[in-house]
């Protein structure tokens, strides 16, 4: 059984068909990348994992969009995930780092961090918080910074730290490259190998392919809300049309 196991995956907003049927698994200790071209559908699959836009017997009413519908299922080791919601899901191990950095831009660095291991007893989060200042030094410097004013790269390096606080068993990561300059996308990819050489899963969307090939050992190919291919980097690079009309190398 997949550590990670979505099945039949569909999702409407009103009429317009988002998701189509995806199906998608990663192993314990893998990292899988999710690419493909704006608009795919890769966030919305993400924030759907991750119980961010809410199952409620099937559809949920009086958003701004309108009525969402979805289908299908998400099992997450060993166990149905599909209708929790999302704090429940966070304690089960399975982390959200969200696109965009998304910091509370009033509160300080560290404010950022204590938030996120609101689950956590002092010393879990004391040992816990070590751990992030470790792996991100600027960090610890900038702690006592309102995030609003850090760059660009620190507040990325800030929205993973907020992501490892809780000791994630998947860290679900959305466009950890954008928007940043290459010194910043060098260290971010350095920060997520030593992520999950130390045991964490990781299912990365990224738009940069190569940075996700890079990373991961297999990926999904998104377009239009459909898988158009899987497999593992090299394989999919050998693919010319995938690659001219999919990926953009």
């Amino acid at each position: 059984m997949a550590f990670l196991d979505v099945r039949d995956l569909s999702i409407y907003y009103e009429t317009a068909h988002v998701l189509r049927n995806i199906s998608l698994s990663l192993e314990q200790g893998e990292a899988v990348g999710v690419v493909g071209p704006n608009g795919a559908g890769k966030s919305t699959l993400l924030r759907t994992i991750c119980g961010l836009v809410r199952w409620e017997k099937g559809t949920l009413k009086g958003t701004k969009a309108g009525d969402i519908t979805i289908a299908g299922t998400v099992e997450f080791n060993g166990e149905r995930i599909d209708r929790l919601p999302a704090h429940e899901i966070v304690k089960r191990g399975l982390i959200h780092c969200p696109e965009r950095r998304r910091p509370f831009r009033e509160m300080t660095t560290l404010e950022n961090l204590k938030a996120a291991g609101y689950l956590l007893n002092r010393t879990e989060f004391r040992r816990n918080l070590d751990e992030v200042y470790a792996l991100f030094p600027t960090l610890e410097q900038r702690k006592s910074q309102l995030s609003g004013t850090l760059s660009g790269g620190e507040q990325q390096m800030l929205a993973i730290g907020r992501s490892l606080i809780l000791h994630p068993r998947l860290l679900v990561i959305d466009e950890p490259t954008l928007g940043l300059a290459p010194l910043y996308v060098e260290s971010i990819m350095k920060a997520l190998k030593k992520i999950h050489h130390s045991g964490v899963s990781i299912l990365l969307v990224e738009q940069d392919v190569t940075f996700a090939f890079e990373l991961s050992s297999r990926s999904y190919v998104i377009s239009a809300g459909n898988i158009v291919k899987e497999g593992r980097p090299e394989e999919l690079q050998q693919d010319d049309a995938l690659v001219k009309t999919y990926l953009g190398m």
